[in-house]
Order: C-alpha cells, then structure tokens, then sequence
C-alpha cells in the first residue's frame, strides 16, 4: 500500500485527523542535507518509500540519511549494498543481512499481498544475488520461496520444485555462466519472469555479460531481464507485480 493510500485509510478509520493527514501529505518533498536530498515523497508518488544504495557512502552519510527518512516519517529504510564493515559502523540501530549486504532500519514489515515469489538460482556461487532480491522482497511486504542451487548441468533438481514455481506470482531466475536457467524456468511457468544475469563464470562470461545476452535472446515468452547483479531491481520489480491486484 503507498504511504498516500495509508494515510488516508487511518483517516477513514479515524486513526488520524484531516488536518494530521494534511500536515503529512503537505510535508516538505525532500530534505538538503548539503551531500544528499533524502526524498521525502517517493512513497507517495511510486508506491514504495527511497532506498538507500549504500556503496561509495561513507556511514557517516547513510547514517544521516537514514536518520532523517526515520524522523520525516518513513517507517522502513532499505540499505542496499552495505559491507559488514560499514553496517557495523552505524550508529542507527539495522538489522544486518549479511548474504545479501541489506541493512533495514526501523520497523520490518508483514506480508501485504496473497501471492509469493519465488527466487531461482542456477549455483550456489548465485547466491548473494539472490539473498539481495530475496531480502528486498521480503521488506517490501511480500511472501519469498527459496529454491537455489538448480540450474541446467542438473535439470532434475529444478524439476522437483515443479509445484512451487507453477504456484508462483512472480519468478525471479538468478544465473551465471550462459544464463540458461532464465529460458527453461520461462518454459514452466505461466507467471512473469524477471531474468538476473550474474558475473560469475569463467573469462568468455565476460563478467556476466554472456549471461545478460543469453537472457535477453530467451526464446521462452515473458522473461523480462535486468542489470548484471541486479538482485536489488528484481526483487523492487517482483513486489510491484505481486501487489497488483493485492
């Protein structure tokens, strides 16, 4: 649910007051810290409040930035990229995903929508991809079902989830080396698809871009394809298509 939808759902439920309701929808739409304009709207305008991408952040800056997204009202900060080191330099209080490199500040949502995503990795080699749009997911109100270490050199082991993935609202396919997994996985189910190359494999992978290629010229309809890595951008993408409808 958008933080405008929210509001005034407290407001018809006489949570709130139409003048509190006002002073929030009225609140400034952003913050000048001098380094960084915390966007104090984006909940309202995309449904889902700003995410911090904490790499080439110092944690002094994420820790200001996080700070004021709490005090302005945001009730979940999402921290992407963030190593243990700077996590454990914070003076905001996170929960640290360690796989995923996912720090989250304030309070951890339940799941919002009746649909669940299923997240697919080729190799175990995948996996802190899978873990950052797993965990995004997750903190974005939506049920996650793990299936990993399946891809193509073993199909029978992706086989024996026939029932999870065909259950799914949306699959996430997580693969490196040629990327094969996003076209079988496509080939199964009747549900979206978001295709993640990823930099592993060997030199002629060119650090995932055989895989990005691979998935782009997918034979199987509706696999769609995001950046090299880029479990961040699947997982934001599968909850919009999750909450579609509810």
């Amino acid at each position: 649910m958008s933080d405008a939808k929210d509001i005034l759902n407290k407001v018809a439920k006489g949570e709130m007051t139409p003048e509190e309701a006002e002073l929030k929808l009225k609140a400034k739409p952003f913050v000048d810290l001098g380094f960084a304009k915390p966007d104090l709207h984006r909940g309202v305008r995309q449904g889902v409040p700003e995410v911090i991408f904490g790499q080439g952040k110092t944690p002094e800056q994420i820790d200001a930035i996080t700070k004021s997204l709490l005090e302005w009202g945001q009730e979940t900060v999402l921290i992407t990229r963030l190593s243990a080191d700077k996590a454990a330099a914070l003076t905001t209080d996170i929960k640290y995903f360690e796989v995923a490199k996912i720090g989250v500040a304030g309070k951890i949502p339940e799941p919002s929508c009746k649909g669940t995503i299923a997240v697919v990795t080729g190799g175990t080699s995948d996996l802190p991809v899978a873990e950052e749009a797993a965990v995004t997911a997750e903190i974005l109100g939506n049920r996650v079902t793990r299936i990993y270490d399946v891809g193509v050199a073993g199909i029978h082991r992706l086989l024996s989830h026939t029932e999870e993935l065909m259950s799914a609202s949306v699959v996430i396919a997580i693969a490196g080396m040629e990327g094969a997994l996003a076209s079988v996985v496509g080939g199964l189910v009747d549900c979206p698809v978001i295709a993640v190359p990823t930099s592993v494999g060997y030199g002629a992978s060119f650090e995932g871009l055989s895989a990005l290629l691979s998935m782009l010229n997918s034979c199987a309809s509706g696999v769609t394809v995001v950046n090299i890595d880029n479990g961040f951008g699947a997982g934001y993408s599968a909850s919009m298509i999750n909450h579609i409808g509810g």
